[in-house]
């Protein structure tokens, strides 16, 4: 029972961390003088869809009595971290200059969150796959 409010409630606030933090917490960069939008924008469109996706997640791991589903939703967290991780560094990416409000503040929380969440739901995986294993006859 712990376990799944830890790690549901957890889920569900880093989800909308990284969903809202950067449209109100961290802030991104403003638009250019022509009204174009930099790289840095999309990345945080995108951190929208995956940030809900996690709460959503998060919520089924609140309201799931079944460890086996608490395992793959667990996984799925795991991976949609990974997914969050990778938008800012590798996918979309950001501004070019370090003193850009993206790369200076909004990058880097969402780099922290993504990895606590990586490793976060890699614990609770492995603490749920052993938990589902004890007790379960070898052949």
């Amino acid at each position: 029972m712990k376990n799944r409010i830890i790690s549901g409630v957890g889920a569900i606030i880093m989800g909308l961390l990284i969903a809202l933090g950067p449209q109100f917490l961290f802030k991104l960069c403003a638009p250019m003088e022509g009204g174009r939008w930099m790289k840095c924008h999309w990345t945080g469109q995108a951190e929208i869809g995956v940030g809900f996706l996690m709460a959503v997640l998060g919520v089924g791991l609140l309201i799931s009595a079944s460890e086996e589903v608490r395992l793959g939703l667990s996984l799925s967290l795991l991976f949609t971290g990974g997914l969050a991780l990778s938008l800012p560094h590798a996918l979309i990416g950001g501004c070019e200059m370090a003193r850009m409000p993206c790369r200076a503040v909004t990058f880097p929380s969402l780099t922290v969150i993504g990895v606590l969440s990586i490793v976060g739901f890699a614990i609770n995986s492995s603490y749920l796959y052993r938990k589902r294993r004890v007790g379960v006859p070898q052949l």
